[in-house]
């Protein structure tokens, strides 16, 4: 039996004063490939961070695959938030994926031969092992998507953390993101973080709504609870490609 991609327990953590999680606890099992949704402020990124053990918590647990965020770093990749930077450094698509191989490289030593199988591999994987050599701001907004994910797949992870992965690109880049991220979940347990409801895919399988306490449906579900929690506001619909999610009207707080 495989162990829980994540388990969180009864996780609380505050800045200071300032309460951001309350009790929150779910399962994710091994293949799924959730989105944990909410507004901005509502906790989304610092659950992001406690799973990736860059924060710890005040109370409760968390484990990946079985084992403390810490400890299980090396068996995840990472897909931050704003991976924009200066377009005109000179830097290509491949030395974009070499950069996942650090956390395999000492300091101060030159890549491996197998660090640069890994790094082209992981742009094979992304369908941009043909702008290897391409200077990164040649790229469009999709393709350095595409590139930043090969970076974090570069170590072989197991599980797949992605914040707010369509943040700055256009609708069509939303599309093909998630069409490929369906294709890479075959492969890799995927969480995607997100504040904008419509970029839910229907290639979610699990739905988590977060903003402050959450709420998890394993089935990819978006319920009117979830909604009445996360957001202070009415939502007719959800929708990202074909077919829509539509979902019933509620009453603002």
């Amino acid at each position: 039996m495989k162990l829980p991609a994540v388990q969180v327990e009864h996780v609380c953590f505050s800045y200071g004063d300032n309460q951001i999680l309350k009790d929150v606890s779910f399962t994710l099992e091994q293949g799924d490939f959730l989105g944990i949704l909410g507004p901005n402020g509502g906790g989304k990124t610092t659950l992001l961070k406690l799973m990736l053990g860059l924060l710890k918590p005040d109370r409760g647990s968390i484990r990946i695959l079985g084992e403390s965020p810490l400890d299980a770093n090396h068996r995840v990749g990472y897909v931050p938030q704003g991976t924009d930077f200066n377009n005109n450094f000179p830097i290509s698509a491949m030395e974009i994926s070499l950069m996942g191989r650090l956390s395999r490289s000492h300091l101060g030593r030159f890549y491996t031969r197998t660090d640069r199988e890994k790094a082209r591999e992981a742009l094979a994987r992304v369908g941009m092992i043909a702008h290897a050599d391409t200077h990164v701001g040649r790229l469009s907004g999709g393709q350095r998507q595409r590139v930043f994910i090969a970076r974090a797949l570069a170590t072989d992870p197991e599980i797949l953390f992605l914040d707010e992965p369509t943040s700055s690109l256009d609708p069509e880049f939303e599309t093909d993101l998630y069409s490929f991220l369906k294709e890479l979940n075959s492969q890799v347990t995927i969480v995607v973080i997100t504040h904008d409801i419509g970029a839910v895919s229907r290639y979610v399988k699990s739905v988590a709504c977060v903003n402050r306490s959450l709420i998890f449906h394993s089935e990819g579900k978006i319920t009117t609870e979830m909604l009445d929690m996360a957001y202070a506001c009415p939502v007719d619909l959800i929708a990202h490609g074909v077919p829509h999610r539509v979902l019933p009207t509620h009453e603002a707080k």
